[in-house]
C-alpha cells in the first residue's frame, strides 16, 4: 500500500493495490482536476474506502457505458492513477468529487471485496527522448489545437492561453487529448499510448480529421444563415411592398401570382361548383405569406383546376367516308372492329351525343388494339389520349391523392384530360386487365364510374373535391384477356374481339406497312432493298409464332439492319434481294420448325388445340401405361379443372369398355401417366377433355392417332361434347400448324358461321355431339 499520496513519493517498480473508481461515459487524463458527480451506490461505497486510506483511486473507464453494476472484466485495462482532493455531500444521495489525474497506470489484476473492486497496479516508466522531431509534433500540435478551439464554438478562446504555458510535453498532449469532442475508444486509445512516439502522430491525425469536419461544418452554417437572411429580407421586402401599395390605393395583387391567377379566372369559364370553389381558394391564398408551405400547395390546386378543359371541345368530323379510308390506311382487316366504330360515327353524326357502352378491344398482343385507338381518334377528329394501367394497384392512380398528402396530384383520368386539352377526347385505357389490387384499394372498382355512362358526368377526383363532366370522353379500353377484366367492369363495356390476322393478311401488312416503315427508320429506298414474297411467307410460318405481327416487324427491322451493314460495303448502288433461299444469311435458321409435326404418328399422343392470351396454340397429350395400380399421375403444370377432365375422361372409357373394346379393370393393371409437354407453361381449361380422352383410348388399344387432326371441346361423364371457347384461335393455329382436320363441338357451329371464308378455306371441320362419334372416326376400322 502507499504510504503518501504525493506521487514524488510512488516508488515505480513496485505495484500497488487501489480503490477502483469506473467512469461511466469519461476518459481521464492525467494533470487534470476534474469535479465528479458520483450517484451509484458502488461509487459511493469506493469513494469512502479511498477517503478512510490514502485517497487515492484508479479512474477508469467502462466498456459499456450502459453497465450499473460492473466487475474488473467490465473495465479497460489501462487508466489513470488519481487522487482525491475534495468531497462535498449533494442532496439526493450524491457526491460531488474533485478528483486530479497523477500518472498512466496499467491493471496487473481486479479484485473485487463486497461491492467494491480493487486493483493492483503497474505504472510503466518511459523516459522522454527529447528530439527535434518531438518539438516539431509539439509545436504542430499546439497549432492544430488552436485551430480547433478557433472552429468549436464550445470551446473557450482562454484554452489557447493556457496551452501556450505548458512547456512539458506531456502535459500538453493529455490537456488538448482532454478537450478532444471525440469518441471513447478514440480517447481511451490515446490514454493507453504513454510512449509519445506512438501518442503524437495519432493526436496529430485526430486533430486533422476534426479541423475538416469543423470546417466544413462552418462553411455550412454561414450558407444556411446567409439563405436565411435572404429568405427574412425578400419576405419583410415584400410585405413593405404590399403596404405601400395599400396607403397609394393601388392594386396589392398586381403583378403577384394571386393576381396572374384571378385574371386566369376571369377569362375562364367553370361551372358553378368550380367556380365556387376557385373563388374560396383564391380568397385564402391572398391572405396566406408566400413562404407557408400551404401557399404553394393551394396555388398548384389552383393551377390545375384552370389547366383542365372544362367547355373547350373540338369539332367531329363525321364523315364516313373518310373515317372509311382512315380506318382502312392504318389498319388491314379488323373487319368487325372497324364496322362497330363506322356505326358509332353514323349515330354520332345523327344525334350528336352518344351514352353507349364503352368499346373493349380484346386480343393477343401485336394485333393493333392500341394503334386501332389511335385511327379512331384521327377518324373523328378528336384529340388522342393514351394510359397504360397494367401493374397499377393504388386506387389513388385513379381517382388521385388527396391534397393533406406531400406531393399529391390528380389521378391518371384529370392528368390525361389536361394532356389532351378538350373535354372530348379518344380515351385509350391499356391492358385493363393486368390491373392489380392490394391493401392500398382497388382500381377497377375506382374505374366503374369513370366508364359507367351513367355515373361519369358527375366524376370526381380526391385532389380536385368538385364534379368533372366525362360524358363527352370517347372511352377505348384494350385487354388481352377478357376473363381478367373484372366481372362489374367488364359488363360496362362492349367486347369487340380481335382474333389475330391470318397468314396471307400478315403478308399483306408486311408490304403495306411494316416494310415501308422499317425502310424508312433505317434510311433506306425502295431501291435499295426488295423482299420477296416466298421471304416474307418462310417468316411468317418459320421465324414467328404469334397471332399479331410485333415479332413480324422485329424480323424485317432485323433484315434492314444486315442490309445497311451490306450496302455501306458496296462501292456501287446496287438493290438488294432477300428471297427464301438466302434469308437465312440474314436471320439465322428458322426459330419454329413446324413442318417436323407433320407425317408424326404415336401411340398415346393426340393433338389439341388451346386458347392462350397471345393466340391459339396446339396441345399436345402423352399417355403412358406402366404396370402397376390405381394410380393416375398428371403432368405439365395442368389447373384444377383441366386434372378433374383427366379424371372424367378415365372414368367414361371404363364406364363404356364394351363400346371400346377395352378391359374394364385396366386402372387395376396399369398407372396412368398424362403429361402435356412445355411443362413450365400453365395450362387450364375443359376443352382438352376430348384430347385426353382420345389419347388414353390410343394408349389402351396400342392404336396411333392420325398426325393431321386436331380437336378440342369439353367432355362430360356421359360423353357428351360441350361448346368451348377461343374458336377462331384455335383454328388459326391448326392453319399455322398445316392441319387440315379439326374435330369441333357441334354447339359451336354458330361460332363458325361468323367467321371469315379465308379462315376456313381448306380445312375439314367435324361437328360433334357425343364422343362416340369420335371414337367410330379414329378407332372404329
Amino acid at each position: 500500500m502507499m504510504k503518501s499520496v504525493e506521487i514524488i513519493e510512488l516508488d515505480l517498480s513496485k505495484q500497488y493495490s487501489i480503490t477502483v473508481l469506473p467512469l461511466k461515459d469519461l476518459v481521464f487524463f492525467p494533470h487534470m482536476v476534474v469535479p465528479l458527480i458520483v450517484g451509484r451506490q458502488q461509487s459511493i461505497e469506493a469513494v469512502e474506502s479511498a477517503m478512510k486510506k490514502n485517497r487515492l483511486v484508479f479512474l477508469v473507464a467502462q466498456r459499456n457505458p450502459e453497465q450499473e453494476v460492473v466487475t474488473g472484466r467490465d473495465l479497460h485495462r489501462f487508466g489513470v492513477l488519481g487522487r482525491i482532493l475534495q468531497v462535498v455531500e449533494l442532496p439526493n444521495n450524491l457526491l460531488k468529487v474533485l478528483v486530479e489525474g497523477l500518472v498512466r497506470a496499467s491493471v496487473y489484476s481486479y479484485r473485487k471485496q463486497k461491492n467494491i473492486i480493487y486493483v493492483t497496479l503497474k505504472i510503466p516508466q518511459h523516459e522522454v527522448n527529447y528530439n527535434d522531431q518531438i518539438e516539431a509534433w509539439r509545436r504542430e500540435l499546439i497549432s492544430l489545437f488552436k485551430t480547433y478551439v478557433r472552429l468549436n464554438e464550445d470551446l473557450p478562446e482562454e484554452l489557447i492561453f493556457s496551452v501556450n504555458q505548458m512547456e512539458d510535453i506531456e502535459k500538453v498532449t493529455d490537456f488538448i487529448a482532454s478537450y478532444l469532442d471525440i469518441k471513447l475508444a478514440e480517447k481511451q486509445f490515446i490514454l493507453e499510448q504513454y510512449e509519445l512516439e506512438s501518442r503524437l502522430p495519432y493526436m496529430l491525425h485526430i486533430l486533422n480529421r476534426e479541423n475538416n469536419i469543423l470546417d466544413l461544418k462552418s462553411e455550412l452554417d454561414t450558407k444556411v444563415r446567409d439563405q436565411m437572411m435572404k429568405t427574412q429580407r425578400n419576405y419583410y421586402l415584400q410585405e413593405q411592398l404590399r403596404v405601400i401599395r395599400e396607403e397609394l390605393g393601388e392594386e396589392g395583387e398586381e403583378g403577384s401570382d394571386v393576381a396572374i391567377l384571378r385574371k386566369r379566372f376571369r377569362q375562364k369559364v367553370l361551372p358553378q361548383e368550380a367556380h365556387q370553389k376557385v373563388e374560396e381558394e383564391l380568397t385564402r391564398l391572398a391572405k396566406i405569406p408566400p413562404l407557408s408551405p400551404e401557399y404553394n400547395v393551394i396555388r398548384t390546386f389552383l393551377e390545375w383546376i384552370l389547366n383542365l378543359p372544362w367547355q373547350e371541345q373540338t369539332h367531329d368530323e363525321t364523315s364516313l367516308e373518310k373515317a372509311q379510308k382512315i380506318l382502312d390506311e392504318d389498319h388491314y382487316g379488323l373487319e368487325k372492329a372497324k364496322k362497330r366504330i363506322l356505326e358509332h360515327i353514323a349515330v354520332l353524326q345523327r344525334v350528336k351525343q352518344i351514352k353507349g357502352p364503352i368499346l373493349c378491344l380484346a386480343g393477343p398482343p401485336g394485333v393493333g388494339k392500341t394503334s386501332l385507338g389511335r385511327s379512331i381518334a384521327r377518324a373523328l377528329g378528336r384529340k388522342f389520349v393514351r394510359i397504360s394501367l397494367g401493374g397499377i394497384h393504388d386506387e389513388a392512380e385513379i381517382r388521385g391523392h388527396r391534397r393533406t398528402y406531400i406531393g399529391s396530384m390528380p389521378g391518371k383520368i384529370i392528368q390525361g384530360m389536361k394532356k389532351a386539352g378538350t373535354v372530348n377526347p379518344v380515351f385509350l385505357l391499356d391492358e385493363v386487365d393486368k390491373i392489380n389490387s392490394d391493401y392500398r384499394g382497388d382500381p377497377a372498382s375506382a374505374l366503374l364510374e369513370v366508364l359507367d355512362p351513367e355515373q361519369n358526368h358527375s366524376f370526381i377526383d380526391h385532389y380536385l373535391e368538385v364534379e368533372y363532366d366525362l360524358s363527352k370522353v370517347f372511352f377505348v379500353v384494350t385487354a388481352n384477356n377478357p376473363d381478367a377484366i373484372p366481372e362489374p367492369l367488364l359488363d360496362r363495356m362492349e367486347v369487340i374481339e380481335l382474333p389475330g390476322y391470318l397468314d396471307y393478311e400478315k403478308l399483306a401488312i408486311a408490304r403495306q406497312y411494316l416494310i415501308p416503315k422499317q425502310l424508312e427508320l433505317n434510311g433506306l429506298k425502295a431501291e435499295d432493298l426488295e423482299i420477296t414474297d416466298d421471304a416474307l411467307n418462310e417468316i411468317i410460318i418459320n421465324y414467328t409464332l404469334e397471332a399479331g405481327v410485333r415479332n413480324l416487324e422485329r424480323e424485317i427491322s432485323k433484315i434492314c439492319r444486315q442490309a445497311v451493314i451490306q450496302l455501306s460495303k458496296i462501292k456501287e448502288p446496287e438493290k438488294l434481294v432477300v428471297s427464301k433461299k438466302n434469308l437465312s444469311r440474314y436471320l439465322g435458321e428458322p426459330k419454329y420448325a413446324i413442318s417436323k409435326l407433320k407425317g408424326q404418328k404415336e401411340i398415346g399422343v393426340a393433338t389439341g388445340l388451346a386458347w392462350t392470351p397471345f393466340g391459339g396454340d396446339l396441345l399436345r397429350v402423352e399417355v403412358n401405361l406402366i404396370p402397376g395400380k390405381d394410380k393416375l399421375t398428371l403432368t405439365g403444370k395442368l389447373g384444377e379443372v383441366m386434372q378433374e377432365s383427366a379424371m372424367i375422361a378415365v372414368d367414361y372409357i371404363r364406364s363404356r369398355f364394351r363400346k371400346f373394346k377395352i378391359d374394364q379393370n385396366f386402372t387395376n393393371k396399369y398407372e396412368v401417366h398424362i403429361h402435356l409437354p412445355e411443362g413450365a407453361v400453365p395450362k387450364e381449361g375443359p376443352s382438352a377433355g376430348v384430347t385426353l380422352t382420345s389419347g388414353l383410348i390410343s394408349a389402351l388399344k396400342k392404336q396411333p392417332l392420325p398426325a393431321d387432326l386436331a380437336m378440342t371441346g369439353e367432355i362430360t361423364l356421359r360423353g357428351k361434347i360441350l361448346a368451348v371457347g377461343g374458336l377462331q384461335e384455335k383454328l388459326m393455329a391448326a392453319r399455322r400448324h398445316g392441319i387440315k382436320r379439326i374435330i369441333l363441338p357441334a354447339e359451336n357451329k354458330p361460332d363458325v358461321r361468323e367467321m371469315s371464308k379465308e379462315l376456313l378455306e381448306g380445312l375439314e371441320l367435324i361437328f360433334v355431339k357425343d364422343y362416340e362419334q369420335i371414337y367410330d372416326l379414329l378407332f372404329k376400322k
